[in-house]
């Protein structure tokens, strides 16, 4: 049974990042082959240093990410504190309902509805360029807040609820009771929340593609654009970097927790 599951844990491993490696190969071969390697090179990465459009798009794509991710984390974490103080009463059922719908929705579901929103709005105020950063900003922390919410909640249940009461009682006020206790309380939740919220705005293409407008573009349409002729090698080379910084990011993030956890069980003994 054990080598039965290791092998079954090795398929799905090979299954999940065997297309990662093969595009993170392609990224260094001498020639635009996607069939056959022709040597070692870095070419694709110095032309993706100098294609101004790429790199404009990948800008974009990092301002939106880190602005929806930092707006999404902020309103999710204040909208989980809130949906605690409702428990187990049918509102907060209710609200949990609502709040997971833009999670379960397909994305086109989505996109298209927030589309006719942003392009109603606009007829009301009578401008026909309403669709663009803003309206890609509001599109994403709508679908990042959810995941914000199932993270930070869980953490907020594991607190204990006499610790805010202990730090009022030891003379903070109730504002700064919430952010020198129950804050780091919950943050491992929050950061968490944070990353998901900034993988997934930077990965979205359904949604961003039917609320941006041409002078926002980001990095998915652009590739997407591409597909009608042929992806550019260079692509393949932007695509390692950001798979290998996220990589970087996510360890880092789990040794600074795993520490976290250990200087906690530390201090509790």
């Amino acid at each position: 049974m054990k080598s039965l599951s290791r092998l079954y844990t090795v398929l799905i491993f090979l299954f999940l990042y065997a297309p990662i490696a093969v595009l993170i190969v392609y990224s260094f071969n001498g020639s635009s082959s996607t069939v056959v390697l022709s040597g070692f090179s870095l070419k694709w990465y110095k032309m993706l240093l100098a294609d101004r459009t790429t790199l404009k798009a990948f800008y974009n794509t990092l301002i939106l990410a880190v602005t929806s991710s930092l707006s999404a984390t902020v309103i999710g974490t204040a909208a989980s504190v809130g949906i605690e103080k409702f428990r187990k009463s049918a509102f907060r059922s209710s609200l949990m309902a609502v709040t997971n719908i833009p999670m379960m929705d397909p994305e086109i579901v989505t996109g298209v509805s927030m589309m006719l929103l942003f392009v109603f709005i606009g007829r009301i105020i009578r401008t026909t360029s309403v669709l663009g950063f803003g309206t890609l900003l509001i599109a994403h922390i709508t679908f990042n807040l959810p995941y914000v919410i199932l993270t930070v909640l869980p953490k907020l249940r594991q607190t204990d609820k006499n610790l805010s009461e202990a730090a009022q009682d030891l003379g903070c006020k109730p504002v700064s009771a919430f952010f020198k206790v129950i804050i780091p309380a919950i943050m491992p939740g929050i950061i968490t929340g944070m990353i998901m919220a900034f993988t997934l705005s930077l990965d979205d293409f359904i949604i961003s593609y039917f609320t941006s407008g041409p002078g926002f573009q980001t990095l998915p349409i652009v590739i997407y654009s591409m597909t009608k002729k042929r992806v550019k090698p260079d692509m393949y080379a932007l695509s390692a970097l950001i798979f290998v910084s996220i990589l970087i990011l996510l360890i880092l993030y789990n040794i600074v927790q795993q520490k976290s956890e250990e200087r906690n069980s530390k201090v509790r003994q």
